[in-house]
């Protein structure tokens, strides 16, 4: 004979205490809304923040400096070796390179074409963090020609105040015709003068960029210094965003340009949210599960005459379990599925009315989500058979 669940179903008190029965169905509907709206949301997160920010050969370049505040303002603030060692050993950034500046006084004059002259600071970095690097970016000892790229932003700054001045404005495509006159001062007064070309313009590096074998030769002939810290490095990642990045920077005390981080930080408060609502949604399912499973000892309990009666009779506890058990497989079923799909309501609604034409959004939910709802089920009816099969050994 075929036995199932019918046949012994009369043998159950279950028609009790329908109102525990049902406040656990409904907080486990509820909870499993929450956590699959909450992996939902974090996707979307993720997902815009990193459409938000365009990259450049799938890297950002970040400047990091030390904070300086009142209290260190007289303390020397530059990166040590071993602390640039520690930036680069970080497993979510690619590289760091220190940008290493002029410990000599530099003096540049443009001659009769723009009549100025002005102190000015030389930098220095590794050529593959620079976005543009021509053939003609390279200096050796007794080269008079010192070549020179020139920050787009800097650019922008002179020929904002150039007409105050009587001085001519100048695109990134003629300021390669000014001769620069660079004067290199050593510190007893000793002069040597370079002819500088601006070759390059760069809209990474907001600095005067030498080639770094020029700025290492000076600052060990004219600065007296060969290996001087740095007070600023430039780090290379696949996510200027990333919560592991701002949150190591904030730890060291860091400072980073906060436009180039911004949706990083509007990312973290986010996570954030969704990370407390997927919370709260796993406890409401811990409790609605704690609430069902409280049902099932008492049902068990009110039907522990008939349950020892069929014992008796020969039914195994082992397959008591599994029948019983194959109850409320349907009514798991119908609550996930049922949450499945009001989360893919949300999402659709949330992709078609608060998304400009520039963001990109699948209107489907992502098969994480899925994947989260199938794991549910699979511990839903895993804890539900375990219980129960506890229950009845235990008779």
């Amino acid at each position: 004979m075929n036995l199932s669940y019918k046949h012994i179903a009369h043998f159950l008190n279950v028609g009790q205490n329908r109102s525990s029965r049902y406040f656990s169905y409904f907080g486990l509907g509820i909870g499993v809304l929450l956590l699959l709206c909450s992996v939902q949301m974090y996707i979307n997160i993720n997902q815009l923040i990193k459409d938000k920010n365009p990259r450049k050969n799938g890297f950002d370049y970040i400047s990091v400096t030390k904070n300086i505040t009142n209290e260190n303002m007289g303390k020397d603030n530059r990166f040590s070796l071993a602390e640039v060692a520690d930036v680069k050993a970080q497993p979510f950034i690619k590289d760091a390179a220190p940008l290493l500046a002029n410990q000599f006084r530099a003096k540049a004059s443009a001659g009769n074409i723009i009549p100025f002259s002005t102190d000015l600071f030389l930098e220095a970095i590794q050529d593959d963090f620079l976005d543009t690097l021509p053939p003609t970016f390279k200096w050796q000892p007794g080269q008079q020609d010192l070549p020179i790229i020139f920050s787009a932003d800097f650019l922008e700054m002179y020929n904002v105040f150039a007409p105050a001045q009587d001085l001519p404005q100048l695109s990134a495509s003629s300021i390669g015709a000014v001769n620069i006159t660079v004067e290199c001062y050593g510190p007893m007064g000793n002069r040597i003068d370079f002819r500088g070309h601006i070759i390059a313009v760069t809209d990474r590096i907001n600095s005067i960029l030498v080639p770094k074998d020029f700025l290492s030769w000076a600052n060990k002939n004219l600065g007296n210094m060969e290996n001087p810290p740095a007070a600023r490095i430039y780090i290379k990642t696949t996510d200027a965003n990333s919560a592991e990045l701002l949150s190591y920077l904030q730890q060291k005390d860091y400072h980073v340009n906060k436009d180039k981080t911004k949706f990083g930080r509007v990312k973290q408060i986010l996570q954030a949210i969704v990370s407390g609502l997927g919370g709260f949604a796993v406890l409401v399912i811990l409790l609605a599960m704690m609430l069902f499973s409280f049902y099932l000892q008492l049902v068990i309990a009110r039907s522990k005459d008939n349950l020892q009666l069929l014992l008796t009779l020969g039914y195994s506890p082992g397959w008591l379990s599994k029948t019983v058990a194959k109850k409320w497989i349907p009514v798991y079923a119908i609550i996930i599925l049922s949450a499945l799909a009001l989360t893919q309501v949300v999402h659709f609604i949330f992709q078609q009315a608060f998304l400009s034409g520039k963001e990109t959004l699948s209107p489907f939910i992502h098969p994480v989500v899925v994947l989260v709802a199938a794991v549910l089920m699979f511990l839903c009816v895993t804890v539900n058979y375990r219980l129960i099969r506890k229950l009845l050994y235990k008779l």
